[in-house]
């Protein structure tokens, strides 16, 4: 499949546009032509490209001259329960980051979109350093509340899953800051629920660099990850079960990210070997993802179901996940995952009011709606849609881009289709 990427002036980046045979063919033209991207909606690769470059510009550019705060238009949700709103600032970069991390490790080469790889790589370092120097005006609120344990966690995931792009190049001094700053959080008390994998995260993530950490904060993770599995690949949030994407934004990749440092370390979890419960946590999410892909829509419309529905489409970060890892179940080929999560994609992102008139996103899910936000939200906690994006750490040649586009489950079925029955897994 040829594509062809035009960028102007790599500071105004003008956009992404490329010429492609049809994707997604329950996408409408009408819905084409409203969007407010410039790259054509019937190309997977182009189309994810131009909205990591509309979500991380603004944000990069802005925090690598440590003018983020001055120039971020904060929002809140109109049922804001939290003093302090500093938090916002961690939240955007530490979201925006986790999900970018993947495609900044790409190797650079001199296409338009290497170019612009190169450019918010450096942005992105930059960040990174004046997050973490007191005397930077975008210095984050590592001592602030209880919600900078959950977005250090993006933080230090985004190192994990890029560090020779992320840390390895990083100052000696900025190094020392960020460990400093990771084994302060501990500082914060942990809710009993998916936030033992915020704490886990950070621990994982000092395993991964040879610092010391706290095996026991990951064990209790991963412990009560498997006593809250509710079966049929749904994990619980805690002691009930929530019908919500909280096994999307954080359980399973979170889990399975911690479980992979376990298993190439070598460290045992309650004497148990950490590569069998990775491997079953695998293909819990494995089957997760079946239930993700049986949720969208002929249209590209998905369940509004639960909480954080302004988090857009981080609702589909394990299947970006698993495709990037070249993990997809056998009953999920390629071409099927990347067409589904393209439709998805135009669904949401075609609404122009997603993002403001400066190009932050805004409150909302298909668009502005500050009203659906929850007490915690704010839009700097909406960049974990950015996690949406994994598969573009996979290059333009692979596989996922170039497999021919196949019918998701949904539109077989409703077309009059054959399409594979569906049967609850017992593992």
């Amino acid at each position: 499949m040829e594509r062809r990427h035009f960028l102007g002036a790599m500071m105004s980046c003008a956009g992404l546009g490329a010429s492609a045979g049809s994707e997604a063919r329950g996408t409408s033209e009408a819905n084409g032509a409203s969007l407010s991207l410039s790259a054509p909606a019937s190309d997977a690769r182009a189309y994810q490209l131009e909205l990591l470059r509309k979500m991380a510009m603004p944000v990069l550019e802005n925090m690598a001259r440590g003018q983020l705060k001055k120039k971020f238009p904060l929002e809140l949700s109109p049922s804001w329960g939290k003093a302090d709103t500093r938090v916002a600032y961690l939240e955007c970069f530490g979201r925006l980051i986790a999900g970018l991390a993947p495609w900044l490790a790409l190797p650079d080469d001199d296409s338009a979109e290497g170019k612009l790889r190169r450019q918010l790589r450096e942005l992105a370092l930059q960040s990174f350093a004046n997050s973490v120097d007191p005397a930077n005006p975008d210095y984050l609120a590592w001592v602030s509340s209880n919600q900078t344990l959950v977005d250090s966690a993006y933080f230090t995931n985004a190192l994990m899953r890029a560090p020779k792009a992320l840390w390895d190049p990083l100052d000696a001094v900025t190094k020392k800051r960020i460990i400093a700053e990771i084994k302060g959080v501990r500082r914060y008390e942990l809710g009993y629920n998916n936030w033992l994998l915020f704490a886990a995260m950070n621990e994982a993530w000092l395993l991964s660099i040879g610092e010391e950490f706290d095996i026991l904060r990951i064990d209790t993770a991963v412990r009560k990850m498997e006593e809250w599995y509710a079966g049929d690949g749904w994990v619980k949030d805690g002691e009930a079960f929530h019908f919500d994407y909280y096994n999307s934004y954080v359980i399973h990749p979170m889990l399975l990210e911690i479980l992979e440092q376990m298993a190439g370390h070598q460290r045992a979890i309650f004497y148990r070997k950490p590569e069998d419960i990775r491997d079953l946590a695998l293909k819990r999410m494995q089957r997760y993802c079946e239930h993700l892909e049986r949720l969208i829509s002929p249209e590209g419309t998905y369940p509004t179901i639960g909480r954080s529905l302004t988090y857009r489409t981080a609702a589909f970060q394990p299947l970006a996940l698993l495709a990037l890892r070249k993990q997809l179940p056998a009953s999920l080929p390629e071409g099927q995952v990347r067409a589904a999560l393209h439709a998805v994609h135009t669904a949401v992102w075609r609404n122009p009011t997603n993002f403001t008139a400066d190009g932050f996103l805004t409150l909302g899910f298909a668009g502005h709606n500050p009203q659906i936000a929850d007490s915690y939200s704010n839009n700097g906690s909406m960049y974990i849609a950015s996690t949406g994006l994994l598969s573009l750490g996979l290059p333009a040649s692979d596989s996922y881009w170039t497999s021919p586009a196949l019918d998701w489950t949904q539109k077989k079925a409703f077309a009059g289709q054959p399409f594979p029955k569906d049967y609850a897994v017992n593992y």
